[in-house]
Protein backbone atom coordinates (compact mmCIF):
# COMPACT_ATOMS: atom_id res chain seq x y z
CA UNK A 1 0.00 0.00 0.00
CA UNK A 2 1.43 3.84 -0.62
CA UNK A 3 0.70 6.02 2.03
CA UNK A 4 -2.87 6.52 3.57
CA UNK A 5 -3.16 9.93 1.90
CA UNK A 6 -2.39 8.39 -1.30
CA UNK A 7 -4.27 5.43 -0.86
CA UNK A 8 -7.60 7.05 -0.20
CA UNK A 9 -7.21 9.61 -2.82
CA UNK A 10 -7.21 6.90 -5.22
CA UNK A 11 -9.75 4.70 -3.61
CA UNK A 12 -12.07 7.92 -3.79
CA UNK A 13 -11.33 7.88 -7.02
CA UNK A 14 -12.44 4.06 -8.18
CA UNK A 15 -15.28 4.07 -6.09
CA UNK A 16 -16.57 7.53 -7.79
CA UNK A 17 -15.90 5.09 -10.71
CA UNK A 18 -17.27 1.81 -9.65
CA UNK A 19 -20.45 3.28 -8.31
CA UNK A 20 -22.64 5.32 -10.79
CA UNK A 21 -25.53 5.28 -8.96
CA UNK A 22 -26.64 4.49 -5.91
CA UNK A 23 -24.98 1.23 -2.94
CA UNK A 24 -24.90 -0.02 -0.04
CA UNK A 25 -22.47 -1.05 2.51
CA UNK A 26 -22.13 -3.86 4.69
CA UNK A 27 -20.77 -2.40 7.51
CA UNK A 28 -19.99 -4.93 10.53
CA UNK A 29 -18.86 -2.65 13.05
CA UNK A 30 -14.98 -4.13 12.50
CA UNK A 31 -11.86 -1.97 11.15
CA UNK A 32 -12.23 -3.36 7.26
CA UNK A 33 -15.89 -2.43 6.69
CA UNK A 34 -15.92 0.95 8.79
CA UNK A 35 -12.57 1.65 6.23
CA UNK A 36 -15.15 0.72 3.75
CA UNK A 37 -17.80 2.26 5.02
CA UNK A 38 -16.31 5.84 5.46
CA UNK A 39 -14.46 5.70 2.57
CA UNK A 40 -18.11 5.18 0.15
CA UNK A 41 -19.87 8.07 2.12
CA UNK A 42 -16.80 10.52 1.47
CA UNK A 43 -16.82 9.06 -2.23
CA UNK A 44 -20.60 9.38 -3.00
CA UNK A 45 -22.22 11.60 -0.54
CA UNK A 46 -26.15 10.78 -0.03
CA UNK A 47 -25.62 7.86 -2.11
CA UNK A 48 -24.07 5.77 -0.04
CA UNK A 49 -26.28 3.66 2.77
CA UNK A 50 -24.56 1.71 5.49
CA UNK A 51 -26.03 -1.15 6.63
CA UNK A 52 -25.33 -2.82 10.28
CA UNK A 53 -26.82 -6.40 10.67
CA UNK A 54 -27.83 -7.92 14.03
CA UNK A 55 -27.38 -11.06 13.64
CA UNK A 56 -28.03 -12.27 17.09
CA UNK A 57 -24.65 -13.90 16.85
CA UNK A 58 -22.87 -10.79 18.14
CA UNK A 59 -21.01 -9.74 21.41
CA UNK A 60 -22.29 -8.83 24.43
CA UNK A 61 -22.92 -4.84 23.87
CA UNK A 62 -21.83 -4.65 20.56
CA UNK A 63 -24.60 -2.85 18.58
CA UNK A 64 -24.29 -0.53 21.24
CA UNK A 65 -20.73 -0.53 20.49
CA UNK A 66 -20.97 -0.44 16.66
CA UNK A 67 -23.23 3.06 17.03
CA UNK A 68 -20.46 4.79 19.14
CA UNK A 69 -17.96 4.09 17.12
CA UNK A 70 -19.83 4.92 13.59
CA UNK A 71 -20.73 8.33 15.83
CA UNK A 72 -17.29 8.67 16.54
CA UNK A 73 -16.11 8.85 12.99
CA UNK A 74 -18.75 10.33 11.63
CA UNK A 75 -20.38 7.43 9.84
CA UNK A 76 -24.12 7.47 9.11
CA UNK A 77 -24.92 4.34 10.18
CA UNK A 78 -28.53 2.27 10.03
CA UNK A 79 -29.06 -1.11 12.63
CA UNK A 80 -31.08 -3.96 10.99
CA UNK A 81 -32.74 -5.92 13.59
CA UNK A 82 -32.69 -10.07 11.67
CA UNK A 83 -31.64 -12.46 14.51
CA UNK A 84 -34.59 -14.73 13.57
CA UNK A 85 -33.55 -15.12 10.14
CA UNK A 86 -29.83 -15.58 10.67
CA UNK A 87 -30.47 -18.45 13.72
CA UNK A 88 -33.21 -19.89 11.33
CA UNK A 89 -31.28 -20.10 8.06
CA UNK A 90 -28.75 -21.87 10.58
CA UNK A 91 -31.02 -24.54 11.85
CA UNK A 92 -29.71 -27.77 12.42
CA UNK A 93 -26.59 -27.07 10.73
CA UNK A 94 -23.42 -28.65 11.87
CA UNK A 95 -20.67 -28.09 8.92
CA UNK A 96 -18.53 -25.36 9.36
CA UNK A 97 -18.37 -24.51 5.50
CA UNK A 98 -22.58 -24.71 5.16
CA UNK A 99 -22.78 -22.76 7.86
CA UNK A 100 -20.72 -19.89 6.41
CA UNK A 101 -22.43 -20.12 3.07
CA UNK A 102 -25.83 -19.85 4.47
CA UNK A 103 -24.73 -16.64 6.59
CA UNK A 104 -23.39 -15.29 3.28
CA UNK A 105 -26.46 -16.00 1.40
CA UNK A 106 -28.79 -14.71 4.24
CA UNK A 107 -26.69 -11.27 4.35
CA UNK A 108 -27.04 -10.98 0.38
CA UNK A 109 -30.74 -11.51 0.52
CA UNK A 110 -31.33 -9.18 3.07
CA UNK A 111 -28.84 -6.61 1.39
CA UNK A 112 -30.82 -7.52 -1.83
CA UNK A 113 -34.52 -6.38 0.25
CA UNK A 114 -32.64 -3.20 1.74
CA UNK A 115 -30.84 -2.44 -1.65
CA UNK A 116 -34.23 -2.48 -3.69
CA UNK A 117 -35.66 -0.18 -1.22
CA UNK A 118 -33.18 1.98 -1.75
CA UNK A 119 -32.87 1.83 -5.15
CA UNK A 120 -29.18 0.72 -4.97
CA UNK A 121 -27.36 -2.02 -7.82
CA UNK A 122 -24.24 -1.70 -5.82
CA UNK A 123 -22.49 -3.26 -2.68
CA UNK A 124 -19.72 -1.94 -0.91
CA UNK A 125 -17.73 -4.45 1.12
CA UNK A 126 -14.87 -4.28 3.57
CA UNK A 127 -12.84 -7.72 1.78
CA UNK A 128 -9.55 -7.97 2.55
CA UNK A 129 -6.91 -9.96 0.89
CA UNK A 130 -7.02 -12.77 3.44
CA UNK A 131 -10.38 -13.19 2.73
CA UNK A 132 -10.49 -13.94 -0.32
CA UNK A 133 -6.89 -16.10 -0.37
CA UNK A 134 -8.24 -18.05 2.30
CA UNK A 135 -11.86 -18.57 0.02
CA UNK A 136 -9.64 -20.31 -2.20
CA UNK A 137 -7.51 -17.42 -4.38
CA UNK A 138 -4.96 -17.02 -6.00
CA UNK A 139 -5.08 -20.94 -7.20
CA UNK A 140 -4.96 -22.27 -3.76
CA UNK A 141 -6.96 -24.68 -1.53
CA UNK A 142 -10.13 -23.02 -0.34
CA UNK A 143 -8.88 -23.17 3.63
CA UNK A 144 -11.87 -22.07 4.91
CA UNK A 145 -14.83 -20.27 2.71
CA UNK A 146 -15.06 -16.67 4.44
CA UNK A 147 -18.86 -15.66 4.32
CA UNK A 148 -18.17 -12.06 2.50
CA UNK A 149 -16.58 -14.02 -0.68
CA UNK A 150 -17.28 -17.60 -1.07
CA UNK A 151 -20.47 -17.01 1.01
CA UNK A 152 -22.08 -14.56 -1.55
CA UNK A 153 -25.33 -16.26 -3.85
CA UNK A 154 -24.31 -16.62 -7.50
CA UNK A 155 -27.08 -15.50 -8.52
CA UNK A 156 -26.93 -12.33 -6.28
CA UNK A 157 -27.96 -9.06 -8.48
CA UNK A 158 -25.56 -7.18 -6.20
CA UNK A 159 -22.85 -6.28 -7.91
CA UNK A 160 -19.67 -6.02 -5.59
CA UNK A 161 -17.50 -3.12 -4.59
CA UNK A 162 -14.50 -3.89 -2.48
CA UNK A 163 -12.27 -1.03 -2.21
CA UNK A 164 -9.53 -2.92 0.37
CA UNK A 165 -9.27 -6.25 -1.56
CA UNK A 166 -5.59 -5.86 -1.67
CA UNK A 167 -4.75 -4.93 1.42
CA UNK A 168 -3.65 -6.72 4.75
CA UNK A 169 -5.08 -5.70 8.47
CA UNK A 170 -1.75 -4.17 9.15
CA UNK A 171 -2.24 -1.65 6.18
CA UNK A 172 -6.14 -1.59 7.34
CA UNK A 173 -5.67 -0.83 10.56
CA UNK A 174 -3.49 2.49 9.53
CA UNK A 175 -5.89 3.50 7.03
CA UNK A 176 -8.55 3.38 10.11
CA UNK A 177 -5.98 5.63 12.41
CA UNK A 178 -5.56 8.13 9.43
CA UNK A 179 -8.67 8.25 9.07
CA UNK A 180 -9.78 9.19 12.45
CA UNK A 181 -11.43 5.89 13.32
CA UNK A 182 -11.71 4.95 17.15
CA UNK A 183 -10.17 1.42 18.39
CA UNK A 184 -8.17 1.16 15.51
CA UNK A 185 -6.40 -1.84 16.84
CA UNK A 186 -9.30 -3.72 18.02
CA UNK A 187 -9.70 -7.47 17.98
CA UNK A 188 -10.58 -8.31 15.00
CA UNK A 189 -14.43 -10.24 15.29
CA UNK A 190 -15.11 -12.85 12.67
CA UNK A 191 -17.94 -11.63 9.98
CA UNK A 192 -20.28 -14.75 10.83
CA UNK A 193 -19.96 -13.95 14.29
CA UNK A 194 -20.64 -16.39 16.71
CA UNK A 195 -21.46 -19.12 15.05
CA UNK A 196 -18.25 -20.06 14.24
CA UNK A 197 -16.96 -19.80 17.83
CA UNK A 198 -20.26 -22.29 18.31
CA UNK A 199 -18.92 -25.43 17.33
CA UNK A 200 -21.45 -27.79 16.10
CA UNK A 201 -25.13 -26.77 15.86
CA UNK A 202 -25.81 -23.27 16.54
CA UNK A 203 -29.07 -22.41 18.84
CA UNK A 204 -30.28 -19.53 20.34
CA UNK A 205 -28.96 -20.73 23.99
CA UNK A 206 -25.70 -22.25 22.87
CA UNK A 207 -25.16 -18.54 21.20
CA UNK A 208 -25.94 -17.13 24.49
CA UNK A 209 -23.56 -19.49 26.64
CA UNK A 210 -20.56 -18.30 24.00
CA UNK A 211 -21.72 -14.64 24.00
CA UNK A 212 -21.35 -14.68 27.68
CA UNK A 213 -17.81 -16.47 27.59
CA UNK A 214 -15.95 -14.19 24.96
CA UNK A 215 -17.50 -11.42 27.56
CA UNK A 216 -15.35 -12.86 30.25
CA UNK A 217 -12.60 -13.97 28.18
CA UNK A 218 -12.00 -9.97 27.00
CA UNK A 219 -13.17 -8.63 30.13
CA UNK A 220 -10.19 -10.58 32.46
CA UNK A 221 -7.93 -9.75 29.33
CA UNK A 222 -7.93 -6.35 28.63
CA UNK A 223 -7.80 -5.88 32.70
CA UNK A 224 -4.49 -7.57 32.61
CA UNK A 225 -3.80 -5.10 29.87
CA UNK A 226 -4.42 -2.28 31.77
CA UNK A 227 -2.43 -3.44 34.67
CA UNK A 228 0.46 -4.05 32.56
CA UNK A 229 0.59 -8.28 33.27
CA UNK A 230 0.03 -8.43 29.97
CA UNK A 231 0.39 -6.70 26.56
CA UNK A 232 -1.98 -6.74 24.06
CA UNK A 233 -2.87 -9.71 22.00
CA UNK A 234 -4.37 -9.81 18.03
CA UNK A 235 -7.34 -11.77 19.39
CA UNK A 236 -9.10 -13.23 22.35
CA UNK A 237 -11.56 -14.95 22.76
CA UNK A 238 -13.58 -18.39 23.68
CA UNK A 239 -15.16 -21.12 21.74
CA UNK A 240 -17.58 -23.67 22.37
CA UNK A 241 -16.81 -27.16 21.94
CA UNK A 242 -19.38 -30.13 20.65
CA UNK A 243 -18.44 -32.35 23.22
CA UNK A 244 -19.70 -32.75 27.10
CA UNK A 245 -18.34 -33.06 29.80
CA UNK A 246 -19.14 -35.02 33.31
CA UNK A 247 -18.74 -31.88 36.28
CA UNK A 248 -20.28 -30.95 39.96
CA UNK A 249 -22.01 -28.49 40.58
CA UNK A 250 -22.31 -28.85 45.28
CA UNK A 251 -22.91 -32.23 45.57
CA UNK A 252 -24.43 -32.99 42.28
CA UNK A 253 -22.82 -34.87 38.76
CA UNK A 254 -23.79 -32.31 35.65
CA UNK A 255 -23.05 -33.44 32.63
CA UNK A 256 -22.11 -29.79 30.83
CA UNK A 257 -20.38 -28.19 27.79
CA UNK A 258 -17.01 -27.35 27.16
CA UNK A 259 -15.36 -24.10 26.91
CA UNK A 260 -12.06 -23.47 24.68
CA UNK A 261 -10.11 -20.49 25.67
CA UNK A 262 -7.97 -18.92 22.54
CA UNK A 263 -5.31 -15.73 22.65
CA UNK A 264 -3.27 -15.36 19.58
CA UNK A 265 -0.72 -12.62 18.02
CA UNK A 266 -0.45 -11.59 14.49
CA UNK A 267 0.29 -8.97 12.24
CA UNK A 268 -1.61 -9.49 8.98
CA UNK A 269 -4.21 -12.72 10.47
CA UNK A 270 -2.05 -14.78 7.52
CA UNK A 271 -0.14 -16.90 10.61
CA UNK A 272 -0.68 -16.11 14.35
CA UNK A 273 1.50 -17.70 17.44
CA UNK A 274 -0.10 -18.23 20.27
CA UNK A 275 -0.20 -16.66 23.74
CA UNK A 276 0.25 -17.87 27.17
CA UNK A 277 -1.63 -15.93 29.39
CA UNK A 278 -0.10 -15.71 33.08
CA UNK A 279 -0.93 -18.25 35.31
CA UNK A 280 -3.14 -16.02 37.43
CA UNK A 281 -4.78 -14.87 34.83
CA UNK A 282 -5.96 -17.95 32.73
CA UNK A 283 -6.99 -19.56 36.50
CA UNK A 284 -9.86 -16.76 36.98
CA UNK A 285 -10.84 -17.11 33.51
CA UNK A 286 -11.78 -20.39 34.23
CA UNK A 287 -13.20 -19.71 37.49
CA UNK A 288 -15.60 -17.19 36.31
CA UNK A 289 -16.46 -19.27 33.05
CA UNK A 290 -17.71 -22.04 35.41
CA UNK A 291 -18.95 -19.93 38.00
CA UNK A 292 -21.27 -17.39 35.68
CA UNK A 293 -22.18 -20.57 33.82
CA UNK A 294 -22.67 -23.12 36.45
CA UNK A 295 -24.27 -25.93 35.58
CA UNK A 296 -23.73 -25.11 31.96
CA UNK A 297 -20.14 -25.15 31.52
CA UNK A 298 -18.52 -27.83 33.13
CA UNK A 299 -14.97 -27.11 31.89
CA UNK A 300 -12.31 -24.86 30.49
CA UNK A 301 -9.49 -25.74 27.93
CA UNK A 302 -6.89 -23.38 26.75
CA UNK A 303 -5.99 -23.52 23.00
CA UNK A 304 -1.40 -23.27 22.30
CA UNK A 305 -2.40 -23.95 18.48
CA UNK A 306 -0.31 -21.93 16.08
CA UNK A 307 -1.24 -20.69 13.18
CA UNK A 308 -0.53 -22.65 10.96
CA UNK A 309 -1.21 -25.79 11.74
CA UNK A 310 -4.41 -24.64 12.96
CA UNK A 311 -6.26 -21.37 11.72
CA UNK A 312 -7.23 -18.22 13.75
CA UNK A 313 -10.69 -18.88 14.41
CA UNK A 314 -12.18 -23.08 14.87
CA UNK A 315 -13.93 -23.10 12.03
Amino acid sequence: MKDPKGFVAEALVGLGRDVPGRTIVAASGGIDSTVAALLAQEALGERSRALFVDTGLLRAGEVDRVRALAAGCGLRLEVVPAATRFLGALEGVSDPEEKRRRIGGAFIRLFEEEAGRFGADRLVQGTIAPDWIESGGQLRDTIKTHHNVGGVPKDSRLRIVEPLRDLYKDEVRALAAYLGIPEPGRQPFPGPGLAVRVVGEVTAARVATAQRANAIVEEEVDRGIAAGAIRRPWQYFAVLLPVRSVGVLGDNRVHGEVVSVRVVDSIDAMTATSVVLPPELARTISERITRELAGTVTRVLYDLTDKPPATIEWE
